[in-house]
Parts: C-alpha cells; structure tokens; sequence
C-alpha cells in the first residue's frame, strides 16, 4: 500500500462514477452464494456488508432471505445501492466509512465483504470484524482477480501490456497474468490476529466477453485507471481500443477468478 492519503483517494474514486460502476462491473457467481448456505450460513441469518457498492452482491444476498446492513462509504453508491434494493424489506443501507461505523449491540451471524475488504484500514479491519460477530459466526470475504486465460484472445493481454508501458510509467515491465492455480490460498491475516480460525476457500474461474467500449466502461471503474492524469487516461485508452479493434475484430474474453473466503469467529 503506498501512501495512507494515496489509500484515502483511490478508495473514493469509486464514488465518483457510481452509476458506470453499477452498469460495467461484472457481478458474481451465483453459485457462490448458495455455497454460503451450503457452509451453514441458515435462511434468515443477520449479515454486515462492508462495502456494499451499488449493490451487486448484497441483491443476490436479499434475495436469499438474510437480513441485511451495509455499510457504503460513497453517497453515490450508497444512493444507487438503496435504488437497486427498495424491493427488499430486510435491507438497510448505511453511508459510513467502516472504520468509523458504531457497531449495533446485537451482533451479526455473518461479515461479509465483496472485493471491498482490501480497501478497509488494515489495522482494524479484521479486529472489527470480530467484535461484528458473535461467537462461532462467519466472516465472509470475496476477491475477484483477472487471470490468465480469456478463450481466443489471451495473447491480448499479453500486447496490452504494451500500453500500459508506454503511458503509465508506474506499471511494472513485463508483467503478465498468473494462472488460478499459480494464486496462493491466504488466512495469514486473520489467523494471526487469534480471532479466527483456519479458512475455509471456495473458488470459482468464468469468463465474460467484451466490446471495445464495454471494455473501457470497465477499466473507468478501475481506481488506477481513474487516478491517471486525463491526458494519460485519454491515450492509454485510445491505444487499447486501437489494439482491440485493428487486431481482435473489437471483441476481447477476460478471465476472472472469484474466490470466496470463510473464517469462523474463535475468539
């Protein structure tokens, strides 16, 4: 992590733009969800949503019955997430930054956080997340990273790299996608704080294609991507739709690994 003020910035580009969030993010498995009521997580049960975005998981969340809070950082997100969720009764959206948030006295069945726990200060995220829970309850975190693979057009994210050197000097030369299985499972965190016990991970690799402006939709909701200079932006920009249109007929596969972590509350 560089600098706690660059931390600070980058986690807020996200609400600069919710509504491009909420329309080129690509959402999650479905599966992954039903795999947290195969772990124990019981219709019904009471879940804390870190970093709920607009939504895109707590919906599939609400639609399987768990009663909800999650807290949003962003009052625009916060704003597109309690559109996107005014049919669910058992849903509150809260706009507060987690660290700072007032846990509520009866404590949670479940913590869960998708793609959204890595932005919370590491100093208390994961001791706060216990004291959310009760003894015994879940803390459920989701990372999604972009892997090797991507059906026919692999080899374009291997070329684009191209221009990401030539236009952000802080990308790091040569550098290339890992393979699921090159990607270390990891409780180290939450293990050593003696809170948690062992995690148990579940994992899941799909594809979703794109056109050439979809895929710039997506990359604008990037943190880098949106803190790059708009001169930078604007080229490094033209030069991958260039490079989608002239060499890949304006259509690229990305690959996404999403993995779902769980950790009971030991302690």
């Amino acid at each position: 992590m560089s600098d706690g003020n660059d931390y600070v910035k980058l986690r807020e580009t996200f609400n600069e733009d919710a509504e491009r969030y909420d329309r080129a993010r690509p959402r999650y498995p479905l599966r992954m969800f039903d795999d947290l009521a195969v772990a124990g997580v019981a219709l019904g049960a009471r879940v804390l949503e870190i970093g709920c975005g607009t939504g895109q998981a707590t919906v599939p969340l609400a639609e399987r019955g768990y009663r909800i809070v999650a807290v949003e950082l962003g009052t625009d997100m916060a704003a597109v997430a309690r559109r996107n969720l005014a049919a669910f009764d058992s849903v509150e959206v809260v706009t507060a930054a987690f660290e700072e948030w007032p846990l509520p006295s009866e404590p949670f069945d479940v913590v869960f956080s998708a793609t959204a726990f890595h932005w919370v200060d590491p100093a208390v995220r994961v001791s706060k997340s216990a004291d959310a829970l009760r003894l015994g309850g879940l803390l459920a975190t989701v990372g999604t990273r972009h892997i090797a693979g991507g059906t026919w057009t692999e080899a374009f994210f291997v070329e684009v790299q191209k221009c990401y050197e030539r236009f952000d000097p802080a990308t790091p030369p040569g550098l290339r996608l890992e393979a699921a299985r090159d990607i270390p499972e990891d409780d180290r965190e939450l293990t050593s704080s003696g809170r948690f016990g062992p995690a148990s991970f579940y994992r899941y690799e799909w594809e979703l294609p794109y056109s050439t402006a979809d895929y710039l939709d997506l990359l604008l909701t990037y943190s880098g991507h949106r803190a790059l200079p708009d001169g930078q932006q604007s080229a490094l920009l033209n030069s991958i739709a260039r490079l989608i249109d002239e060499n890949y007929g304006g259509r690229v596969v990305k690959r996404y690994l999403t993995e779902l972590r769980l950790a009971e509350r030991v302690q």
